[in-house]
Formats: C-alpha cells, sequence, structure tokens
C-alpha cells in the first residue's frame, strides 16, 4: 500500500501526521475533530473543500472524502450538495417533563463546557421576586446570573433565584465548580416542579450575555421547584432560538 507523504500545508494550522504506524485517515480526523471541538472551527465555518484538505494533508482526495462523511455520520459537520461541508451548528434537545442540569446537556452534545458566573448576589427578596419564587419580601434570597458555553459558543443565559429558608447551603457555596442547577439535584430533593416554556426576544441583558441583537428570538425555559409546600428555586434558561428544541413523551390517559 502507498503511503501519502506531507507537502507544504496550505490550511492554516493542520497537523503533520508524526507516526506512519497509525492511520492517516484516522489522523486526519483526529486532528479536524480537534479544531471542532476547541473552537478554531466554529459552528457555522465553512470547512475547506476537499482539495484544499488533500493538498494540506499530502494524502488521496479519497482519504479526505471518507474523513468529512465519518465526521458527517457522528454529527460534526454537515455536508451541503455544491455548497461545501460546515461545522455542525449547535442543538440542544431538552425534555419537557424532565429537571436537566446545563453541563450535562453540553457534554452529551460532545462539547466541551465551562461556565462564566457573572453575578452573585445574597439579599432580600423584593416584591419583584414574589411574583417568580413567591416568597414574601424581605425573604433571603440568593440570586445568580451566569452564561453557559459549548466549546467556543455561548449556550444559554441562566438567571436564578434559590430560596436561603429552604436550602440555607446554598449561601455557602460558590458556584465556582458546580453549576447551581447540577448543585441543587444533588442537594434538595425537590417534590414538585413546573416549566414555562415560551419564545421571547432578547431584552439588553440577555442580548449581552447571548451576544445577539437586542430583539433577537430566544426560547426561554421557566422552572419552579417546591419542597413541599416550600419554593426552592426559580430559574430562567434563555436559548439563542436556533440552538434548542424541546421535546415531550407521554402515555394516554383517561379523559381528553
Amino acid at each position: 500500500m502507498k503511503l501519502c507523504v506531507m507537502r507544504c500545508l496550505k490550511v492554516q494550522n493542520a497537523m503533520p501526521i508524526q507516526h506512519p504506524t497509525v492511520s492517516i485517515q484516522r489522523s486526519i480526523q483526529s486532528d479536524i475533530e480537534n479544531k471542532l471541538l476547541n473552537g478554531e472551527w466554529p459552528p457555522g465555518h465553512r470547512i475547506p473543500s476537499e482539495v484544499e484538505l488533500k493538498a494540506a494533508y499530502g494524502c488521496s482526495r479519497m482519504t479526505v472524502n471518507k474523513v468529512l462523511s465519518e465526521l458527517a455520520r457522528v454529527g460534526m459537520i454537515e455536508r451541503r450538495r455544491r455548497a461545501g461541508s460546515f461545522v455542525t451548528r449547535i442543538q440542544s434537545r431538552s425534555a419537557v417533563l424532565q429537571i436537566l442540569d446545563v453541563k450535562a446537556e453540553v457534554l452529551a452534545l460532545g462539547h466541551r463546557y465551562r461556565m462564566d458566573l457573572v453575578e452573585r448576589v445574597r439579599r432580600r427578596s423584593t416584591k419583584v421576586d414574589a411574583a417568580l419564587i413567591a416568597l414574601p419580601p424581605g425573604s433571603p434570597v440568593l440570586e445568580l446570573t451566569c452564561v453557559h458555553h459549548a466549546g467556543a459558543s455561548i449556550f444559554c443565559q441562566e438567571r436564578r433565584l434559590i430560596n436561603l429558608t429552604a436550602v440555607p447551603a446554598a449561601s455557602a457555596e460558590d458556584f465556582a465548580e458546580k453549576t447551581p442547577g447540577g448543585w441543587l439535584i444533588e442537594q434538595v430533593p425537590w417534590t414538585s416542579a413546573e416549566h414555562t416554556i415560551m419564545s421571547k426576544g432578547a431584552d439588553r441583558q440577555t442580548a449581552d450575555a447571548l451576544k445577539l441583537a437586542l430583539g433577537s428570538p430566544c426560547l426561554v425555559v421557566e422552572r419552579r421547584t417546591w419542597l413541599g409546600n416550600a419554593p426552592v428555586t426559580w430559574v430562567r434558561l434563555a436559548y439563542p432560538a436556533e440552538q434548542h428544541v424541546l421535546v415531550a413523551r407521554f402515555t394516554p390517559s383517561q379523559g381528553v
């Protein structure tokens, strides 16, 4: 079998094949996967053509075609006839009737996860809060604002209120290592939950957080949880509209 030899690279930062015992196809695929996962080629980025990749990696066009076909098969890229290949845009699918941690959602999509804790304020609840978390004004709450990332892309914005009377341990948690949602799932045996799902234009805070134009469409999921009769948390998750799909699975019940 004739092995391909690396020539002068035309695609920036293409990785030379160092180990001839390793499959050339697998080495090229690993290199491209790294570019996708570390954000060098972000969602929506047009991947160099087969001819350009062939020259960059010094191999046959058939090898390049096999690599791109495999990346398309696993959903990392999409191939469009006559247009080329593009990095797949992130699209999360969440179950409406489940409580999922954002970090788990991102990792399940095969992306690296990172969270920016924008704001963490311990304060007394206001009349505005009362409509969100059903607490008397003056109750101790922890207000959190986070931005969640999937690879190099912004995944969603989180705004959250935690009832410190129901969850006093949250007052000492800095949420540097754990997401608020993941921490609450581990710490609090909630007994009931409510989801409200809506489409909303991004307000200034959300637009800035998600790097969108003011008023851009967002899919917003609001959730309230209770432990018995005591409210535990209220959270609003705002996603760029094209990146999130909600899924509900249910069985027939009596009545219509």
